[in-house]
């Protein structure tokens, strides 16, 4: 995932749980808050095997 992805998600989980928030479906915009919070501290790199392990 390239840092534009992540900064996309981020960004549309947390517009969508403002919106949530605003309509008064507070547990749906907690957990938008916390998806968007744990899916911007996560990294996302993948460590490629050295040539002779398996």
């Amino acid at each position: 995932m390239t840092d534009l992805q992540k900064d996309i998600l981020t960004g549309a989980l947390f517009l969508t749980g403002i919106v949530g928030f605003i309509s008064g479906e507070f547990i749906i915009s907690s957990t938008l808050f916390a998806t968007a919070s744990i899916s911007s501290s996560l990294s996302y790199t993948r460590k490629e095997p050295k040539v002779g392990q398996c």
